[in-house]
């Protein structure tokens, strides 16, 4: 018998029948059903989730209006664009309503912003910064992929709070920075002006100086010529206190002269008679002494004259000694003064030091605090430019930027399109299994009365392996025509793609093959359990590094994942050189399936045994 009618022969039996006719129909459906709803039902979850009913409560009491501080309600601000957006199906309710509709199912979580919101976000600016808080609750009872869909969604709102707050905390800091950058302009055209007056300053300084130090000199000059006067003045007052002395003294003998003149000028006439007789007794001639006291009669007038001179002379010897007294008191005086004088300019003198000492310091400071000025100048111009001159609309670029500094742009080598296409590798290399595993449910692996016949093992088992290959084939046609017809999926390579779901079912209908001839309907069950390890292995949907080790090393054993690899490179339009190295693999799966088939097939055909005699478990 040849393979050709072996395969007719149980094409045969298995539509021998209505109901092996249906049996085959349905069997031959799995895999499109299996693939294509799931991958229909999944093909874009996250644009529905505009239909998941989610809680959200608004507490937020807000902050009220504090001097310049506006009054705001951030919670409200979220809430608002929150309900206005169409990320969620979101329905506002109290504390409790919203516990009661999480804890009933009405709602998969719930969102809520606390009484003190608005407050932690705005307490950055005083002297206790806190985190707000946004609490989440969630309830894995109705459904955890949407706890952790809720989780993703929290953080989504707490980045956009954040860059609401960020940006109008950026604006106002901007804006500061801008009014410093005014002030600072202004304060260097103050320190320009003070580093002018400091230079003035010390210009002056330096002159006060020169003064200060020619004032010394003068005052240690007027310090000297006080002392002179002090002694000068002693001496004139000692001077002046002698000669009123003299005055006095010699008035005194003037006075006693012009006592003793008017009494001779007084007793002269008495003494003229007294002569006249005393001389007339005598005997000498009267006449003759009359002429000659008349001779001397102008002697009298001479003396009385000379009296009256004197006592000219006198009052005028008071009037100096007078003089002379006044002159040695205010001599005194001035000695005094000239005392008191050399004192203070000797004060003075002291001070003048001490002031030209300061001076000096003052000159050297005030040159310290020009220096000091022009570096404040300086660092206020450096300022100046350090801070960027703004306009409003750069500022709220920069408060932008600021607030949401990173921008993630994607760019991918390969892109699936969407949540579905994702999937489609994974779903349809499982879908090729169990519908080859479907099929050997009511396919003979391979024909007792082939065995019997043919003494060929390869052809029996090629013609055992071929029928369910070739169904296998035509479910993997049709599944292709509902992932591009019905579902829409594109694929880069759409003939590459269909290649490799064929030859994903060939090498499958080739292991469980191999496993039903080896092990009969025991291997129809190893089949079930290859199955699920490679639904966990194949790297479907988490990569394949997150798992255990044990199976990480299966995933590079198994075929399912290279079925995967190799689709996705195909479909999304990848590297082809790894689609090269999955067929191989896949290849050597398939012929060393059919080896060992065929040895099975040699062992039954050499040798029977009482388990080759017994009925299927599984019919």
């Amino acid at each position: 018998m040849k393979v050709p009618a072996m395969i007719a022969a149980e094409l045969r039996r298995l539509t021998s029948s209505r109901m092996a006719m249906l049996a085959l129909l349905a069997l031959m459906a799995v895999p499109v059903l299996y693939g294509g709803v799931y991958l229909w039902a999944n093909q874009d979850p996250y644009g529905s989730f505009a239909e998941v009913p989610v809680g959200l409560v608004i507490a937020d009491d807000g902050v009220a209006a504090d001097g310049d501080t506006e009054a705001v309600n951030y919670g409200e601000r979220v809430a608002d664009d929150l309900l206005a957006g169409d990320a969620f199906e979101w329905h506002v309710y109290t504390a409790s309503a919203a516990a009661a509709a999480l804890s009933d199912g009405v709602v998969d979580f719930t969102v809520t912003l606390p009484s003190d919101f608005s407050d932690a976000l705005t307490s950055i600016a005083g002297t206790e910064p806190h985190q707000a808080e946004i609490d989440l609750a969630t309830n894995d009872a109705n459904n955890y992929l949407a706890s952790t869909i809720g989780k993703q969604a929290v953080e989504q709102i707490r980045r956009s709070v954040a860059q609401l707050v960020g940006k109008e905390a950026a604006g106002s800091l901007l804006t500061a920075l801008s009014d410093i950058r005014a002030e600072l302009s202004d304060a260097t055209a103050g320190a320009t002006q003070l580093v002018d007056g400091s230079h003035d300053a010390e210009s002056g300084a330096q002159k006060l100086s020169d003064g200060a130090g020619t004032l010394a000199t003068g005052l240690t000059t007027l310090s000297t010529a006080s002392g002179s006067l002090v002694a000068g003045a002693d001496q004139v007052s000692s001077g002046a206190a002698q000669v009123a002395a003299g005055n006095r003294e010699l008035a005194g003998y003037a006075d006693r002269a012009g006592t003793a003149a008017q009494t001779i000028a007084d007793e002269l006439p008495t003494a003229r008679a007294d002569l006249i007789a005393a001389l007339t007794a005598q005997g000498l001639d009267a006449t003759a002494i009359d002429d000659v006291l008349t001779t001397l009669d102008p002697l009298s007038d001479r003396i009385t004259e000379g009296n009256g001179t004197v006592q000219s002379a006198v009052s005028k010897l008071d009037a100096l000694s007078a003089g002379a007294n006044t002159l040695a008191s205010g001599a005194a005086d001035l000695a005094a003064g000239a005392s008191q004088l050399a004192a203070g300019v000797s004060t003075a003198e002291s001070g003048a030091t001490t002031l030209n000492a300061g001076v000096s310091t003052l000159t050297s400071g005030i040159s310290t605090l020009a220096a000091g000025t022009t570096e404040l100048r300086d660092g206020l111009e450096n300022g100046v430019e350090a801070i960027p001159n703004s306009s409003a609309d750069l500022r709220a670029q920069q408060s932008e930027a600021i607030a949401d500094p990173v921008a993630v742009e994607t760019s991918a080598v390969t892109a699936a399109g969407n949540y579905g296409a994702g999937l489609a590798p994974f779903f349809t290399a499982l879908a090729g299994w169990i519908g080859i595993y479907a099929l050997f449910l009511i396919v003979k692996p391979v024909s007792k009365r082939a065995v019997t016949a043919l003494r060929s093992p390869v052809r029996v088992a090629i013609a055992g392996w071929l029928t369910p290959a070739v169904l296998g084939a035509i479910q993997m046609i049709a599944l292709f025509g509902v992932l591009a017809a019905a579902l829409g999926f594109t694929f880069t390579h759409p003939v590459g793609t269909l290649g490799v779901m064929i030859a994903a079912s060939f090498t499958y209908a080739a292991i469980i093959l191999a496993l039903n001839i080896w092990f009969g309907s025991v291997g129809q069950f190893l089949g079930l359990v290859l199955m699920v390890l490679q639904l966990v292995t194949a790297g479907g949907t988490f990569p394949w590094q997150t798992l255990p080790a044990p199976l990480a090393a299966l995933h590079h054993v198994l075929p399912m994942g290279y079925v995967v690899d190799a689709m996705r490179q195909l479909m999304y339009g990848g590297d082809l050189a790894r689609v090269g190295t999955d067929a191989l693999v896949l290849g050597a799966w398939l012929v060393g399936a059919l080896l060992l088939a065929a040895i099975g097939v040699t062992r039954m055909t050499h040798r029977r045994t009482l388990r080759d005699l017994q009925p299927s478990l599984i019919g």
